[in-house]
């Protein structure tokens, strides 16, 4: 009889019975893997001790302790949006920069690694004079809030601007510099700090800056120490410390740069049939532009240095 009732469970089972098991457990899975760490967990475990101790009261006849579960249950939903409110934030930050929800881009991705190029000289010339610095990358989560407590540029991204806003004592010194496509928004902006009690001591309130405003977007931020010099990379709450040129020049390429595809719109592409003209299918990978802004970045650098050998030999040569 037991085999024979299996049987005829498993006969009633459809395909869409399936897909909706299926759906709702990778659902449960994601919302533990994106609350796994934070206080959601102790929170959740609390929720479960009133859930366990309503149907106890309830099995045991306790009526005072049964009533104050059950009323404490009911305003419960309430009581977990306001409790919640950064997991829910968070969870639903994330389904909203799923890349399933967002156009593909294919733009040309030369501006950004020029961009890139700029950042880095930039940082690793700051980290070189151990001049503090802290530079947000915005991505798909908007940091309007964050703008909104700088001062408004709106500039192409340069090294020279870049060095001039982070040298002491400047107006725009104090603060962070907000980066999105391809410009700098903002400078002197103010960033919200992090409440983790297991992020080391050594670290200063640039970098629990760094980390918060990781916690709260899906930006990346380079944090540049004016103790030590060492260049840092915050994403999804975590800290990258003393990263070195070459490895923050691949994080932003792998992060930023969109390799080029064939972007013909349909008018071209008729435009180019009837004129017997052939489309370009030319693609650019993101390794050759790891090597191309890598190049650019020695040349620079030995440019650099060469100056400073012939500063140091015309000064020779005049105390001669």
């Amino acid at each position: 009889m037991g085999l024979d009732k299996l049987f005829f469970l498993l006969s009633t089972i459809r395909i869409t019975d399936v897909i909706d098991i299926f759906i709702v457990s990778f659902m449960f899975y994601k919302l533990f893997a994106l609350i796994r760490g934070t206080r959601a967990t102790q929170l959740i475990k609390g929720i479960l001790f009133i859930f366990i101790g309503s149907k106890l009261s309830e099995f045991f006849k306790l009526y005072t302790i049964s009533w104050i579960l059950n009323n404490a249950v009911t305003v419960g939903f309430i009581a977990i949006l306001i409790v919640f409110q950064p997991e829910l934030r968070r969870i639903l930050e994330h389904i909203g920069n799923n890349k399933l929800l967002k156009p593909v881009n294919f733009e040309e991705s030369r501006s950004n690694a020029n961009v890139i190029e700029e950042i880095v000289k930039a940082t690793y010339s700051l980290a070189g004079k151990k001049i503090g610095a802290l530079m947000v990358l915005e991505r798909k989560t908007g940091l309007r809030d964050i703008i909104e407590t700088g001062i408004s540029l709106n500039s192409d991204i340069s090294y020279e601007l870049l060095m001039n806003i982070f040298i002491p004592n400047t107006p725009l010194h104090d603060g962070a510099v907000v980066i999105s496509n391809d410009h700098i928004i903002a400078a002197s902006c103010f960033l919200p700090l992090t409440d983790n009690k297991q992020i080391s001591m050594e670290l200063g309130t640039r970098h629990r800056a760094g980390i918060g405003i990781s916690e709260k977007s899906d930006a990346i931020v380079i944090v540049v120490s004016e103790e030590t010099g060492y260049v840092s990379i915050c994403e999804k709450s975590k800290i990258n410390r003393n990263v070195s040129k070459e490895y923050l020049l691949n994080y932003l390429v792998e992060n930023f740069v969109v390799e080029e595809k064939n972007t013909n719109s349909f008018k071209e592409i008729f435009q180019n049939l009837f004129e017997n003209k052939e489309i370009s299918k030319e693609s650019v990978t993101k390794e050759e532009l790891k090597e191309e802004v890598k190049k650019e970045i020695i040349d620079d650098i030995k440019e650099e240095v060469s100056e400073i050998v012939e500063n140091q030999g015309d000064k020779v040569v005049k105390k001669d």
